[in-house]
């Protein structure tokens, strides 16, 4: 790990907090999502203040699974469940989530799905960028209430893979927003010139 901050908590983690039947060295990366993000900073690199980092950090993984498609069954899909208390750095104007904040969630939550199942096909992460991410949002969500990000793959192919993510307002049992989220491999860095 580059960010030695996370390789200490992720030897203290205990993955009996995810449920699930992802293997343990799954849950151990993805299982705490400071882990699974400082993973990618490059080595001798601190990981930078991002974006929506304060978010991030109060995101729990609670489910990591991987499964039998129901309509492929000779295919597997990965599975990704967690929560996020909605607070005040994440409401718009009217006090209620902002479709932005959405977005970035369905963006973050949804890769854990696709690294998980990555992880237990190919025991190893690889990288990928946004290619598209379609949200549709259903209802509000408002300072206090707990959302459940329920993130489950639908393809993964070589170059390209997307995941459907579901934000369910947990405290009022309704849908707040639904997306899909599609990813690719990294363009390669470009050439030096000679």
């Amino acid at each position: 790990m580059a960010d030695t901050a996370a390789s200490s908590h992720e030897d203290s983690f205990d993955i009996s907090q995810v449920a699930g039947n992802a293997p343990d060295n799954i849950k151990r990366m993805l299982g705490r999502p400071q882990t699974f993000f400082s993973s990618f900073v490059k080595a001798g690199h601190k990981r930078p203040n991002v974006f929506g980092r304060s978010i991030e950090e109060r995101m729990v993984v609670k489910e990591l699974s991987i499964l039998n498609k129901e309509d492929e069954p000779e295919k597997l899909e990965g599975r990704a469940v967690l929560e996020v208390d909605v607070t005040e750095d994440m409401v718009n104007g009217g006090g209620t989530m902002h479709g932005g904040c959405s977005a970035f969630l369905i963006d973050m939550a949804s890769s854990f799905a696709l690294a998980a199942l990555d992880m237990y096909q190919n025991d190893k992460l690889h990288g990928s960028v946004s290619q598209a991410l379609n949200v549709v949002y259903h209802s509000p969500a408002e300072i206090g209430e707990r959302l459940r990000l329920v993130n489950t793959t639908l393809t993964m192919g070589s170059r390209v893979e997307s995941v459907r993510t579901e934000i369910w307002n947990a405290t009022r049992h309704r849908l707040v927003a639904s997306g899909i989220h599609i990813k690719m491999a990294p363009s390669p860095p470009p050439k030096a010139a000679l």
